[in-house]
């Protein structure tokens, strides 16, 4: 049951539908921000390695590592406390990865990870769920090397 308190924030795997406008990228980041002004949302940008004009390509053009760094971007203007993140390192490049594991360590609420990623399974998390095939699950309060060394690897 999810609390009155929580607010999630969704990052989904297959995010390409909420690119299919021929907007711009200020323009689209715009609609999740609740302050508007131009100044605001291309410091944003930037912080997310959009600067000058690249803050005026269309965002249906963009390359997979764009389009997830635009949906982070949404993410964090949504101010959510409980993250939810399908595969959130797919498409992005090693030094991306890096600065999303150094922020998801930062953040000081719930994050769930649905991944294959083992470095930030490894970095980020300190509980591990394992959803098998059959059904049954196991819940750990173990690090994902801990994991590997008492439980072993399944191949299946």
């Amino acid at each position: 049951k999810i609390g009155s308190t929580v607010k999630i924030a969704y990052y989904e795997k297959n995010h390409d539908k909420y690119f299919l406008e021929k907007v711009n990228l200020i323009d689209w980041l715009k609609q999740f921000s609740n302050v508007k002004e131009d100044s605001f949302i291309r410091g944003f940008l930037g912080r997310m390695l959009f600067s000058g004009e690249e803050t005026l390509k269309m965002v249906n053009v963009l390359s997979g590592g764009e389009k997830v760094r635009c949906m982070l971007s949404k993410i964090m203007l949504e101010k959510g406390n409980v993250l939810l993140l399908d595969e959130p390192t797919d498409h992005l490049d090693i030094e991306s990865i890096t600065s999303l594991n150094e922020g998801l360590k930062r953040y000081n609420s719930a994050v769930i990870i649905s991944t294959f990623d083992q470095e930030i399974i490894e970095s980020v998390c300190n509980r591990l769920v394992e959803i098998r095939y059959d059904g049954s699950h196991s819940d750990k309060s173990i690090s994902y090397s801990e994991y590997i060394e008492k439980f072993g690897l399944d191949e299946n």
